[in-house]
């Protein structure tokens, strides 16, 4: 949970006075670790759950503000987008009953913050990437109205120097430009805590590194984004490029960005993680300076390190260093951002009991990791698991290469086994969480799974929008019944009802376009009408602007008129025979609306339009389809079929 009181007036004065208490923050640290004054002896765990706020229509739904006041618990607080919350789990001792523990309070807040948001029509969806989501939803509209989310957003922009790029490969390629940090909304994860202390710190914080490839291997949820088909957790490609404020200098030098992996193991102290961070990356955001850290701790008291702290929550490393006071008690604990939100609670802290189990077991079983595996093995074994799921292949300790499968069930379930036991956590959490990853390896069901098995299975006649508001719906149900997801079934969903499938252009508007330029040859645009059986065709200049239309009337009025007073040597271009400035509509104009604009202006096809960009188009045609759809559906509701009989007779 980041800090939200931040400055909003910031000069070079401040920004001077800010640095100045950051590196004072980083030297008092050095000395309590040095003194002993930083807790050691104790293991705790924690987590922060980020989920999504989804209205009836499964889209995204603003209104955290709404619920988070309804709800009133501190534990609940808000994320960067309006369609965002977050819950602050209560660390606990790594022993007894403490996971079971965890997930009954996390269904706790998980309902409190679903009744509030059922008030305002709304549900909560856990989901690491909300499969519904738009890029229209991306609108600093719905950023989160906190000085830390606007002076993060400027903070980026300002140091990239322009817009964000995004370029994903996977199944299919996305790739796009964005003018605001709200990309980063699109990401919700289950972020695991473990506490450690100074002298054990660096050897646990390589264990997380190498252990982060095989447990998000089998926890990936995130397959689709905008309704690219990408990484098994695309969550890992996209954050990366939703805060990337590297300038062009930069990228050529190779400037590591915000959101990494890292590049090399620790060495010797979490301060080396705070120097490098330093070092490498300017302050996005800054608040006014605490006492001198110093002063506090002359008087016997702990030093809340504020700007340390602020700078480090800029710095999104998939495994993230965390100093922290609980009590009056200084304690590091180890951050772990990788692993999804959903699809179940139950999945999710199994997926924590899996990693925390690890985490207590590698120390003593393998000692220093950084002698048996390469650093360059822990960081491509994280892209392959991210990227392949259980598909992925991994490179393990002393170069062994195991499936991701083979690895979990074979190799570290029994050390996760052990960890726990030896960390005396109840024998009935140990079987039931870690029962859920076995499960989970052995039917090869991640989440991810799940849902491209499930679109695969579902008819294809039907828009994608459609397509992934069934799946949505489907994921929420099934999440609402509390089985793990090795369980769920692939089923096909049921029918939409206008409404819901048809309210928007951007539900079932065509993507796949064909398009031609204006100096283009006529014959171009007839042979791409004749091809693909389309009767319309939009014009694009360079920068991907629609500039006109070529219709299929258009082409039948210059075939009767002829190419009268024409050469051969001057041949019709498509800028002579376009409709300039054709009617546009957006991608959340209604279809009703729509609809009578097409009737207005007796036109049978509209470009669909954003940002000046086209993104798609709609015809009299989809329209037709849509009412077919329709129509067949209310005959298949029993006794339908009879009754419309019924009136044709009487007509």
């Amino acid at each position: 949970m980041g800090e939200h009181r931040v400055e909003q007036q910031v000069d070079e004065k401040k920004s001077q006075a800010f640095m100045k208490a950051l590196l004072e923050d980083l030297r008092a640290l050095a000395f309590m670790l040095e003194d002993g004054r930083v807790e050691n002896g104790v293991t705790r765990i924690g987590a922060e759950q980020e989920m999504f706020l989804v209205d009836r229509y499964m889209r995204p739904a603003p209104v955290s503000l709404e619920v988070l006041e309804q709800t009133n618990d501190p534990r609940l607080t808000t994320e960067i987008a309006r369609f965002n919350l977050e819950a602050n789990l209560t660390p606990l001792e790594l022993t007894g009953d403490c996971f079971s523990s965890l997930e009954l309070e996390l269904r706790h807040l998980i309902d409190l913050a679903r009744n509030a948001a059922a008030a305002h029509n709304a549900d909560v969806l856990l989901s690491g990437i909300l499969p519904t989501l738009q890029k229209s939803d991306l609108t600093l509209d719905n950023l989160t109205p906190v000085a830390r989310y606007h002076e993060l957003d400027r903070g980026v922009i300002r140091l990239r120097g322009g817009p964000l790029s995004i370029h994903i490969k996977g199944l299919d390629e996305l790739h796009l430009t964005h003018d605001n940090i709200m990309m980063e909304s699109c990401n919700t994860s289950f972020q695991v805590h473990f506490q450690s202390n100074a002298k054990e710190f660096a050897n646990h914080y390589n264990i997380a590194q190498a252990i982060t490839a095989p447990v998000l291997a089998v926890a990936v949820n995130s397959p689709l984004l905008f309704g690219q088909r990408l990484w098994e957790e695309t969550r890992v490609a996209l954050f990366q490029h939703s805060t990337d404020e590297r300038s062009r200098p930069q990228l050529a030098r190779n400037q590591p960005t915000r959101v990494n992996f890292g590049d090399c193991w620790l060495r010797n102290s979490i301060v080396e993680l705070f120097h490098d961070q330093i070092t490498r990356f300017r302050p996005i955001m800054i608040i006014e300076p605490n006492e001198n850290p110093f002063a506090v701790l002359a008087r016997g008291e702990t030093p809340s390190l504020s700007a340390l702290r602020l700078h480090n929550g800029t710095v999104w490393r998939w495994n993230r260093a965390c100093y922290g006071v609980t009590d009056g008690v200084p304690h590091l604990r180890i951050e772990n951002r990788a692993l999804p939100s959903g699809p179940t609670i139950l999945d999710e802290i199994a997926n924590a009991a899996f990693f925390t189990g690890l985490m207590a077991a590698l120390p003593q079983v393998y000692g220093d990791i950084t002698k048996r595996m390469a650093f360059d093995d822990a960081k491509l074994n994280f892209f392959r698991a991210a990227r392949h799921g259980l598909d992925a292949q991994l490179k393990w300790i002393d170069g062994e290469s195991h499936s991701a499968p083979a690895l979990i069930l074979d190799h570290l379930l029994p050390l996760a086994r052990q960890g726990l036991l030896a960390a005396q956590v109840a024998v009935e959490d140990v079987d039931k969480y870690l029962g859920v990853i076995e499960e989970r390896a052995k039917s090869r069901q991640t989440g991810a799974a799940w849902i491209m098995k499930s679109l695969a299975a579902m008819e294809t006649s039907t828009s994608k929008d459609t397509r992934h508001r069934r799946l949505t719906s489907m994921m929420l149900a099934t999440e609402k019944n509390g089985e793990p997801v090795h369980r769920w079934s692939i089923e096909e969903a049921e029918p939409d009802e206008w409404e819901d499938g048809y309210r928007t252009i951007g539900q079932f508007m065509s993507t796949d376009l064909f398009t031609v330029k204006p100096d283009d040859l006529i014959d171009l645009a007839a042979s791409v009408m004749d091809w693909r059986h389309i009767r319309h065709v939009p014009v694009e200049d360079e920068e991907g602007h629609l500039v006109g239309l070529v219709t299929h009337r258009g082409l039948l009025r210059i075939l009767n008129i002829g190419n009268r007073g024409k050469s051969n040597d001057s041949p019709t271009t498509v800028r002579e025979v376009m409709v300039e400035n054709p009617v546009t509509v957006s991608p959340s104009t209604s279809s009703l609306e729509a609809i009578q604009i097409m009737r207005d202006n007796r036109v049978g096809c509209l470009p669909v339009v954003e940002n000046n960009q086209l993104v798609g188009i709609v015809t009299s045609y989809d329209f037709l389809a849509a009412s077919a759809r329709l129509f067949q559906q209310h005959l298949a509701v029993p006794g339908n079929e009879q009754k419309s009989r019924a009136r044709a007779k009487g007509a």
